[in-house]
C-alpha cells in the first residue's frame, strides 16, 4: 500500500456523489459512507453533488482533490474525469479512456476478445435481429442489457420462447447497444482491485433467480464468501485474469472486475467496475477486510493512489 503521504497533504477534498444517472440514489448512500470514513480520519472532506451545484464550484470553493462515486452516466463514463482534468483537480480512480471503455460493456468486450481474455458469449441486438435465432444459439434462459448501464438496471432475464423479442424494444431507452447474453449458471465471482494488487475473490450467491437490483442493494439475504469457495489455484487465476482484464482498459488505482464461472470451472470475464459501490450492501470494503483493511482506512488508501499517481 502506497506510504508517506500525510492526512494534511489531501486538503480540502470533494466527495462526488448524486448526480443525473439513474444511479443517483446508489450513488449518494456511497458518497455518505466515504465521506463519515474520512472525516473519522481527520480529513477535511465536504459532499458536492453535481446536480445540486454546477462542477466548476470546485475552484471557486478551493477544493483540492475529488473522491469521485459517482456511479453510471456522467460519473463513471469519462465525462466527470475530463473536467475534472481541465481544471487540474486530482481525483480517485481511473482516467477518462478506462471510464468511458469500461461505461460502455460493448466496447470493452472487443477490447478484451482482441487480448485473448475470456468473455461471455453474446450478440448484440438490433431492430432487424432474428430473435428467434438469437434465443436458439444462446440457449433459454438468457439475459437481455442496455451496454451502458451498472448495476443491473434495465437487465432482464428470458427464460421463455419469443420473450426476446417482446423484451428488446422497452430497452432501446438507454444508451448505447442491446445485449443478449449467455446465462452461465456456476457461479459469480467479483475480483477488487487496489493499487496493483488484486483482492481476495467474492462469491455472490442470491435468493432470488440472479444478482439483480434488488438483490445488490435492497435486501439483506444475499451470500457474500469471501474468500470466496475457489481452490487456492483457481483464485490466483481469478486474480490474474482480474489484473490483465484491468490492465487491458488501461485501469488504474482501483475498480472490480466481475465474472462468471461455468459448471465446469471455466471463467468468463463480465464486466469492469470504475467506479464500484461504496455502500454497506458493496463488494470492495468486503474483499478489502479480509486484507485487515477496514472502510475507513480502504477510502484514505484510495485517496493516497489519487494522490501518489498523478
Amino acid at each position: 500500500m502506497t506510504q508517506n503521504i500525510a492526512v494534511s497533504d489531501f486538503g480540502k477534498v470533494a466527495v462526488l456523489s448524486g448526480g443525473f444517472s439513474n444511479e443517483r440514489d446508489v450513488s449518494l448512500n456511497s458518497g455518505m459512507a466515504v465521506l463519515n470514513a474520512l472525516k473519522s480520519k481527520g480529513i477535511d472532506a465536504h459532499l458536492f453533488d453535481p446536480k445540486e451545484q454546477a462542477l466548476y464550484e470546485l475552484h471557486k470553493q478551493g477544493f483540492q482533490v475529488a473522491f469521485n462515486v459517482l456511479h453510471g452516466t456522467f460519473g463513471e463514463d469519462g465525462v466527470v474525469q475530463g473536467a475534472l482534468e481541465s481544471m487540474n483537480i486530482p481525483y480517485t480512480g481511473c482516467g477518462v479512456l478506462s471510464s468511458a471503455v469500461s461505461m460502455d460493456k460493448y466496447r470493452t468486450r472487443l477490447l478484451w476478445e482482441s487480448a485473448g481474455l475470456p468473455n461471455v458469449p453474446y450478440v448484440v441486438l438490433h431492430d432487424d435481429s432474428d430473435f428467434d435465432a438469437v434465443e436458439q444459439q444462446l440457449g433459454l434462459p438468457l439475459f437481455v442489457k442496455p451496454a451502458c448501464e451498472g448495476s443491473s438496471i434495465g437487465v432482464v432475464m428470458i427464460s421463455k420462447k419469443g420473450e426476446l423479442a417482446k423484451v428488446y424494444p422497452t430497452l432501446k431507452q438507454y444508451r448505447g447497444e442491446i445485449l443478449a447474453e449467455k446465462a452461465i449458471s456456476g457461479g459469480e465471482y467479483a475480483c477488487a482491485i487496489i493499487g496493483n494488487r488484486a483482492l481476495p475473490t467474492i462469491r455472490i450467491i442470491p435468493k432470488g433467480q440472479w444478482y439483480d437490483f434488488e438483490a445488490k442493494y435492497q435486501r439483506d439475504d444475499t451470500i457474500y464468501q469471501c474468500p470466496s469457495d475457489l481452490s487456492d489455484d483457481d483464485e490466483k487465476k481469478m486474480q490474474d485474469l482480474a489484473l490483465k482484464a484491468f490492465a487491458v482498459i488501461d485501469g488504474k488505482d482501483w475498480g472490480r472486475v466481475d465474472f462468471l464461472r461455468d459448471e465446469n470451472g471455466e471463467l468468463y470475464l463480465l464486466e469492469v467496475n470504475t467506479v464500484p459501490g461504496m455502500t454497506a450492501h458493496s463488494l470492495v470494503p468486503k474483499a478489502a477486510r479480509q486484507i485487515g483493511l477496514e472502510f475507513s482506512e480502504l477510502c484514505v488508501e484510495i485517496l493516497k493512489l489519487c494522490i501518489h499517481n498523478r
